[in-house]
């Protein structure tokens, strides 16, 4: 395709992950015409490889407030608690609407939910979908719903370059081929930016284009210092650098063994301590891995992690399994209300692209995928209720996209790491990627240490900066208190 053609619609959807796709199904449930711009087949986004599950307080001895308070001393005093409590209420029902779409949840022998235990969760609320596998379930089954919808067209291969305004309202967007889609509503959905550090467990495609994007056409972003470390990663095998070992595989028995042969930590406290136990072990005896023991663990449960684990000559019936920290998840992303709204008018974000205030400091383990189906749905249904876009004026020419170096892969893990320094931090201001400086700043105006955000020059949890969130709106960031 050529020129700048122009295609109309109610809304548009950048991203074909979990979130990207169930806001797109519920606007066409709603009666509304959809377009899904997707960069890749919908088989290569972060949600279809996602191993963990979706959180829901669906146990007997389970509720809404205990989920909550799992989220809230997981996110280390930032959690925005009207973020949770939508999350928290809205789960529930949130498995029941994707069971009616087909989703089929692994079930106990008496046939009812099998319940999962991750880090940081008091009690079991974790539900799969195929063991491991459930992003690659969730996804097919979404993709399959939004095929048999007419409403919705999915332009698979085409890369947003840059979001189409109109006096500082956003109406659209352009593509890198020049293809300008025209909306009442845009929603951004594109996922994190883990791929911009060197030893990741994302697709590469993770380098948070729409976080971009969207501060380019004037949206706030926050909280980008806040970058999760998932602790149990492969390392050391040819091919399969960054796969993940699902925390629920610690959450059925499997133990961390350090370089002496014993263990060394709780396996199921919140991600940030894990990691930065491994990160300890790591340094101290000069090693680059620890191991996992799987051996207690039904592996039945777990059919990919096993088979991959296999092809790549590790038995984890017998063997240690290699792992060490990798970047996995952003906490920060683009300021949003409780519905996704930015605050610039037409723009919408939901995901892992999105800030809401839900995971504060450190994300609590599966919280991630209910929260692109709740959130996903609350912004369709908001979004459709933006004014029409007319006519307007001719849509801009799309703009070349900048794309990190491995300079720049390799600068952010050594700076912006678990651990990380104002020294180091300084460095990356004058990285070329522009969101690699956006971390810095953040990260160097938060002069403490409080989940996911390590700083060995401020070592402590700054009380004065609980509920505060780096907001950057202009060059600078500044705090904020979110209610």
């Amino acid at each position: 395709m050529s020129g700048r053609e122009q295609i109309d619609t109610e809304l548009v959807v950048i991203g074909a992950g979990a979130a990207g796709l169930y806001s797109a199904l519920t606007a066409a449930s709603l009666g509304a015409s959809v377009i899904v711009i997707s960069a890749t087949p919908l088989a290569q986004t972060a949600s279809y490889w996602a191993q963990g599950g979706l959180a829901a307080a669906l146990g007997d001895d389970d509720s809404p407030e205990l989920h909550l308070a799992d989220t809230e001393l997981a996110g280390r005093g930032l959690v925005r608690r009207s973020a949770a409590e939508i999350l928290v209420n809205e789960a529930p029902s949130m498995i029941a609407d994707l069971q009616q779409i087909r989703v089929r949840f692994d079930a106990d022998s008496d046939g009812q939910l099998a319940l999962g235990l991750e880090g940081g969760h008091s009690r079991r609320r974790i539900v799969h979908a195929g063991g491991s596998s459930t992003g690659r379930r969730l996804a097919r089954q979404l993709s399959a719903a939004l095929v048999r919808e007419p409403r919705v067209t999915i332009l698979e291969g085409r890369r947003a370059s840059n979001l189409w305004t109109e006096g500082g309202r956003v109406v659209g967007v352009v593509c890198e081929d020049g293809l300008a889609v025209r909306a009442r509503g845009t929603v951004i959905a594109t996922g994190g930016a883990a791929a911009l550090w060197q030893r990741t467990t994302n697709p590469p495609g993770s380098i948070g284009i729409g976080i971009t994007l969207a501060q380019a056409a004037g949206a706030a972003v926050a909280d980008l210092e806040f970058v999760q470390f998932h602790p149990t990663a492969v390392v050391d095998i040819p091919g399969r650098e960054g796969f993940l070992i699902s925390e629920a595989i610690r959450g059925e028995g499997a133990t961390l063994i350090g370089p002496d042969g014993e263990r060394f930590v709780d396996e199921l406290a919140p991600r940030d301590q894990v990691a930065r136990a491994i990160w300890a072990a790591l340094g101290q005896h000069s090693v680059s891995s620890v191991g996992l023991d799987m051996s207690s663990v039904d592996l039945g449960r777990f059919p990919n992690v096993v088979e991959t684990l296999r092809q790549s000559g590790l038995d984890p019936e017998r063997d240690l399994i290699p792992v060490a920290p990798a970047a996995h998840y952003m906490m920060g992303g683009v300021v949003c209300d409780l519905n996704g709204a930015t605050n610039v008018d037409g723009l919408y974000v939901i995901g892992e692209s999105a800030c809401s205030g839900l995971h504060g400091a450190n994300r609590l383990a599966s919280n991630s995928l209910s929260e692109c189906i709740v959130f996903g749905a609350r912004a369709a249904r908001t979004a459709l209720d933006e004014p029409a876009s007319g006519a307007g004026g001719k849509p801009p020419a799309s703009i070349p996209l900048e794309l990190p170096s491995q300079a720049t892969r390799e600068a952010m893990w050594r700076h912006a790491g678990l651990v990380r320094d104002a020294a180091g931090l300084e460095l990356l201001l004058d990285d070329p990627y522009p969101l690699a400086a956006l971390v810095a700043r953040c990260a160097l105006a938060r002069e403490e240490s409080r989940g996911a955000h390590c700083r060995s020059d401020f070592a402590e949890l700054e009380p004065s900066l609980d509920s505060m969130h780096a907001v950057i709106s202009g060059h600078k960031p500044a705090f904020e208190r979110w209610q």
